[in-house]
């Protein structure tokens, strides 16, 4: 089967698939912003913890990164589960017990991406 057999909207290769696919991903991200409060809340988290990680922070170069590293995954676990909400609510907006249990993941996932990020701060905080 072909990609054309397999998706109608398959169609760019190389590097216009490359540009294409860069602007879809600014697209989404200005979407989760305009749309979305939890991301606009974790973005500014990470417009803060960032910085300080970069500059403020006392600590190695893996420290420093897997701070930074923290607040941009509760990020693109925003990103998913927003996209995995719009998904189920373009499917339908009657409830039903597994769409509750695909936003309920996401929702855990994004609570333990938040559980990562103040331990990862705190051990490298405090953890010496």
């Amino acid at each position: 089967m072909s990609k054309h057999e397999e998706s109608p909207f398959k169609g760019k290769t190389g590097v216009r698939r490359l540009i294409n696919a860069f602007g879809y991903s600014l697209d989404g991200i200005k979407a989760a912003y305009r749309h979305e409060d939890a991301f606009r809340q974790l973005a500014l988290l990470a417009c803060i913890l960032i910085p300080c990680a970069l500059f403020l922070v006392p600590a190695s170069p893996l420290a420093r990164a897997m701070l930074v590293a923290s607040s941009l995954a509760t990020l693109i676990i925003e990103l998913l589960n927003s996209a995995i909400e719009a998904a189920v609510d373009h499917t339908s907006l009657e409830r039903h017990p597994l769409a509750k249990r695909a936003k309920d993941m996401g929702s855990a996932a994004q609570l333990l991406g938040l559980i990562n990020l103040a331990a990862v701060w705190l051990l490298v905080l405090f953890g010496r």
